[in-house]
């Protein structure tokens, strides 16, 4: 009997063991219950996600262009609606890896969207961060819920990366029973603007932010590309300029005016700074009657490569760099409002009637002052953010089609000014990288693959701080070793699958 009960009280010891051993990665992600420890949320989603498989994305708004997404390791996939108002909410998604390196990652957003961005997501869970990401308060790539709706405003300004940033760390450490050691930030564009609020408004936030070509100063930037349909008018007036004529009559000239400053012919304006282009070297002449522009044609170019000043005569916005005109040749110079700023004046700044064709820089006061929750963003100083020992990477591509790499260098130059202390306490926590021949965010002729976000780019570069920014920022720090230069690089045609066309050091 006594040999009976022995034998009982062995199994019964060892069983926590044995159900434990049995207890799969699989099997704690699909008993995980998110909606218990968030308050007031909904669970959408919980599933487990195999390594390999092409996620199908069919709730996702098809503005959003994002149809699928191949996930490269085993997660854990989970979706919560968070209410935020009692008339907004955000739609939120954390993706948990099996093999975690005990680092927590928010990504940013783009444009004025809503779009999670999903590459974001499977390219630093691949890397292993428990990664989170959101549609910013709304769905879709317009402004159209925001209409008589200040509370979606708010969750697109700063409310909704808060909130899942807060609600990330909870559900992260509670996932895998141990808290996470480091919490980073991922963004571009609309991303980088929301990067450098949350330092600015919620310095704990984060420990490392990578910034790039952010939105900052957000009404101006909203004026500033409102501004370019009143100049260039629609396709048949005589002003405007053809798609075909901008990215090859005219920025042949820019590059033959200005490739050659930094002694090489290779495509790329290695400092916009140093070009001082002269459009009417392009002017028509009578022995000269195609392969140039009119007049008026030649004052339409001028006035795009000039800066934007309002009615007191201060600057709103800086010029659009040289070298652009390729790609901004179909969206902002395209003969039509630009879709993202037409959207914000519309249902944000005026209502629906709003006009775009006579916007003026009484508009762009208007914009201003409203400042609608408080979305400028344009810090003097983030001395909260750089007293807990946050640290920050912002990088801008020199020939940007969106957002001009002019206004980066002001805003540094700006927060340079404004940090109450010597100019190397600023790189002590803040570092600013001019990226030559990148369009916008990525692409163009320069080595612009620098591991700043997931697509088909990202497999080419591996994760290491020499030529990785996110990398280098996980160095910088949990290993205080500042960053003074990152390698970009080109492939030939953008293709990983055809080998690097070369590599470009690009320093701080």
């Amino acid at each position: 009997m006594a040999r009976s009960i022995s034998l009982v009280a062995f199994l019964t010891l060892c069983l926590p063991l044995a159900v434990h051993a049995v207890f799969s990665f699989q099997d704690r992600c699909v008993s995980f219950t998110p909606e218990a420890y968030i308050y007031n949320s909904t669970r959408h989603l919980l599933t487990y996600v195999a390594a390999g498989t092409n996620l199908t994305l069919p709730d996702n708004d098809p503005t959003c262009a994002r149809p699928s997404q191949i996930v490269a390791v085993d997660i854990c996939r989970v979706g919560l609606s968070i209410p935020t108002s009692n008339r907004s909410s955000i739609s939120f998604e954390l993706w948990l890896p099996e093999d975690w390196s005990h680092r927590f990652l928010v990504t940013g957003n783009g444009g004025i969207d809503g779009c999670i961005k999903y590459e974001d997501l499977a390219y630093t869970t691949q890397n292993n961060f428990a990664s989170v990401g959101s549609n910013n308060g709304h769905n879709g790539t317009t402004a159209i819920t925001m209409y008589h709706n200040p509370d979606v405003v708010t969750d697109f300004a700063w409310r909704s990366l808060h909130t899942i940033t807060v609600a990330g760390k909870k559900l992260t450490n509670l996932f895998y029973d141990k808290a996470y050691k480091k919490s980073y930030y991922l963004g571009c564009s609309l991303g980088g603007r929301q990067g450098i609020k949350a330092a600015d408004m919620f310095p704990g936030d984060f420990d490392g932010i990578v910034a790039g070509s952010p939105a900052l100063d957000f009404n101006n930037l909203q004026s500033w590309r409102a501004s370019f349909f009143p100049i260039t008018g629609s396709a048949n007036s005589s002003g405007f300029i053809s798609t075909a004529s901008w990215t090859t009559l005219i920025h042949d000239e820019v590059l033959k005016q200005c490739d050659g400053l930094d002694g090489v012919m290779d495509g790329i304006i290695e400092d916009p700074n140093l070009c001082s282009f002269r459009p009417e070297a392009l002017l028509c002449t009578k022995n000269a009657s195609t392969n140039c522009l009119t007049s008026t044609q030649v004052e339409t170019v001028r006035k795009i490569f000039s800066p934007f000043y309002g009615e007191d005569g201060n600057l709103i916005y800086p010029a659009m760099q040289p070298g652009s005109e390729i790609l901004a040749a179909e969206n902002l110079y395209a003969g039509k409002p630009f879709s993202y700023s037409e959207s914000w004046f519309k249902y944000v700044v005026y209502d629906p009637s709003w006009n775009a064709a006579t916007f003026d820089i009484h508009d762009a006061a208007k914009a201003e002052t409203l400042n609608p929750s408080d979305i400028r963003t344009w810090p003097d100083r983030l001395c909260g953010f750089r007293n807990r020992g946050g640290k920050m990477l912002l990088y801008h591509g020199g020939q940007d089609n969106q957002i001009t790499s002019y206004d980066t260098e002001r805003f540094y130059d700006h927060l340079s000014r404004g940090t109450p202390a010597p100019s190397d306490a600023l790189d002590a926590f803040f570092r600013f990288f001019r990226v030559p021949g990148m369009f916008h965010c990525d692409s163009g002729p320069g080595g612009w693959v620098m591991g700043q976000g997931g697509g088909a780019s990202a497999a080419g570069v591996p994760f290491a701080r020499a030529n990785n920014v996110l990398a280098a920022l996980v160095h910088w720090v949990e290993n205080g070793t500042a960053v003074d230069d990152i390698v970009g690089t080109k492939f030939v045609n953008d293709s990983v699958e055809l080998g690097v066309d070369f590599r470009h050091r690009h320093c701080r």
